[in-house]
Parts: structure tokens; C-alpha cells; sequence
């Protein structure tokens, strides 16, 4: 049985590479990473030796944004940001960090991805700072950030992004509400959050969401993305780095092959929702007031006001619209 699992381990290393070998590699990855794809950020951070004269460092992280990924994203920017971390599976322990957005057809849109030692407001900072100087973002700028109460990112957020919406997976608030449910206690203090709740509170709510142009309440888009690198986690550094990049090159010629399907001048699925939107609509009755406002009548008598000078809408203001909070479908490829 030695021999088998020495055999076995050669064949692993001759066909993934060496772990060790692989962070020797790294530099000479890196630059021709960025030589193959312009506008490439990569960084690397290293532990401090106690003798600076020595010629090598131990490798603590790696920050990854590719260059025509950032230049999509601030193309078509949407102010939405999902932050997951999962774990390494190989020898050496670590996180792999990553930012996702959504793209134009409600799809999966990976900004940024890194390797760091552990999953810790630390490690949390200095991906946000380097995303933060990719994306040209100040401590003033008010993006919506979406997670599943990661740990440290909460603090890490509130120190670098001090004005952005910070919200949680509601899935996993009820997972963990379920989770406590029998408890008295907890249940009596839910109740009482629940009676505090107001409209004003959830007008705020409403008010994140659409300043980042989108309705998801869901961590969906980093779960899948996750999904997706699940097979690479157990590869050495630069094994798990080639992998996630070549998925995201797949990736991309996927949807440049959906795109071209489209039929008009939207994508797949907004295509889909104006059409759901125009069924719901052609139920309603708009009644001009000879002035920029209309009454709107729906099928069951209800009555609203839509102001188009300034675009609002007595039904969106009584955060009663609940038909319109989808949940985003995330698509894979």
C-alpha cells in the first residue's frame, strides 16, 4: 500500500504540478499573465523575513483582476458586488476569495478572485483596498455590497467602504433563523423586531437595491461561482489560478454565443421580464390629469399615482410591490 500511494502521488504530481515548486513559479506566472492580457492587475503580498538580505519570501496572498473584466465591468457598471470566500482542498491551508457581479442578461459576472492565507478582516481589507483601486472606488463611494456574514468582512467593509450598503444572503439569515427558532427567547425578540419594523425602514431597503439597479436579496451569483471552481481548489497555486482563468474564458465565449441568439435589442432575459411586465401592465388603465401625473387603475380597483417628471410611483413608495422582487436566476455559463 506504500508504494501505491508513492506511485499514486508521482502520477498527481507529474500531471498537477508540485505544491511546493508551484510558489517558486509564481513571479514568472504572473508576469506572463499580464503579458498575455493587457491592463491586468496582480498582486502579491509576502511575510516579512527576519533577514532581508535573503533572497526568497513566504507566500502569504494573490489578488487576481483580469483586465477585460474590469474594462466589462465599468462598461456596463452595475453597483453590486457579491463577496464569498471557499477553501483550499490541497496541503497548504487557505481561502479563495471573490467578487462577483451580475452582467446585463442577470448572469454570473466574476470582477475579482484571490488566494489568502485565512479568511480574516485582514486578509478581507487588502482584497477590498486592491478591488478598490481597480474599480476606482473611494471611501466615499456608495456601492451596494452583498454577503452571507462572512467573517471580518463586515468590519472590513465599514473600514473601507465606510458609505456603502452593506446587506446579507436573506437565505442564510433564514437558515440561521430557523436554526435558533425553538428558542424561546429568540422567537419573543424576533416577534419584537418584527412588530419595530416600518415602511420608512423598508423604503430604505428598497431604496439600496435600487441605486444598484437590481433586486437580488441573494448571495446566488457567489455561490455559483463557487460551484464552478470546486474542482480547481484542490490544485496547487498556479493549478488553481489557470483553472479559475480558463473557466472565465469559457465562460465568456458562452455568452457571446447566447448574445447572439438574442431577438431585439435587450438580452435573453430582460427580454423575458419586459414581456411578464407588459402582460401585468395591460390589466392597469392610465388616466391623464392634463398635468405630468397619471392615475393608474388596476383590475381590482386599486388606485395609484405615477408622477413621470420625477418618476415615481405611489405603489413603490408603499413597498407593497412585493411581485416585483425577484430573486436573480444566476445563470452558470
Amino acid at each position: 500500500m506504500d508504494k501505491v500511494f508513492r506511485a499514486k502521488d508521482k502520477a498527481r504530481k507529474h500531471i498537477t504540478g508540485d505544491y511546493t515548486k508551484q510558489y517558486e513559479l509564481l513571479r514568472d506566472y504572473v508576469l506572463e499573465l499580464q503579458a498575455t492580457n493587457l491592463d491586468t492587475t496582480v498582486k502579491i503580498d509576502v511575510c516579512s523575513e527576519p533577514n532581508p538580505d535573503s533572497p526568497t519570501r513566504q507566500f502569504r496572498r494573490i489578488y487576481v483582476c483580469l483586465g477585460p473584466l474590469k474594462k466589462g465591468f465599468k462598461a456596463c457598471l452595475r453597483d453590486l458586488l457579491g463577496f464569498d470566500g471557499a477553501f483550499m482542498k490541497g496541503p497548504f491551508p487557505g481561502q479563495v476569495l471573490s467578487a462577483v457581479g451580475l452582467d446585463s442578461n442577470n448572469g454570473i459576472y466574476p470582477l475579482a478572485y484571490g488566494i489568502v492565507e485565512s479568511e480574516n478582516t485582514e486578509s478581507w481589507k487588502w482584497f477590498l483596498n486592491n478591488l478598490g483601486d481597480d474599480l476606482d472606488l473611494g471611501r466615499n463611494s456608495n456601492f451596494t455590497f452583498i454577503s452571507d456574514r462572512k467573517k471580518g468582512l463586515h468590519t472590513a467593509v465599514e473600514q473601507i467602504f465606510p458609505n456603502a450598503a452593506h446587506r446579507y444572503c436573506i437565505r442564510h439569515i433564514h437558515d440561521n433563523m430557523r436554526k435558533r427558532w425553538r428558542q424561546t427567547e429568540y422567537r419573543d425578540h424576533l416577534w419584537r423586531c418584527a412588530s419595530a419594523t416600518t415602511i420608512p425602514e423598508f423604503e430604505h431597503l428598497m431604496k439600496e437595491f435600487r441605486r444598484a439597479v437590481s433586486d437580488v436579496l441573494i448571495s446566488n451569483m457567489c455561490e455559483v461561482f463557487n460551484g464552478k471552481i470546486e474542482k480547481g481548489r484542490d490544485k496547487p497555486v498556479i493549478g488553481c489560478l489557470e483553472f479559475i482563468r480558463e473557466y472565465l474564458m469559457k465562460r465568456i465565449y458562452n455568452v457571446m454565443k447566447e448574445m447572439k441568439k438574442a431577438k431585439g435589442p435587450l438580452t435573453p432575459t430582460a427580454t423575458n421580464i419586459l414581456a411578464a411586465i407588459k402582460t401585468v401592465a395591460s390589466q392597469y388603465i392610465a388616466r391623464w390629469n392634463g398635468g405630468d401625473k397619471y392615475q393608474v387603475t388596476g383590475a381590482l380597483q386599486d388606485q395609484h399615482v405615477v408622477d413621470v417628471r420625477n418618476k415615481t410611483c405611489t405603489l413603490q413608495k408603499m413597498g407593497i410591490n412585493w411581485n416585483s422582487m425577484q430573486t436573480c436566476n444566476c445563470n452558470s455559463e
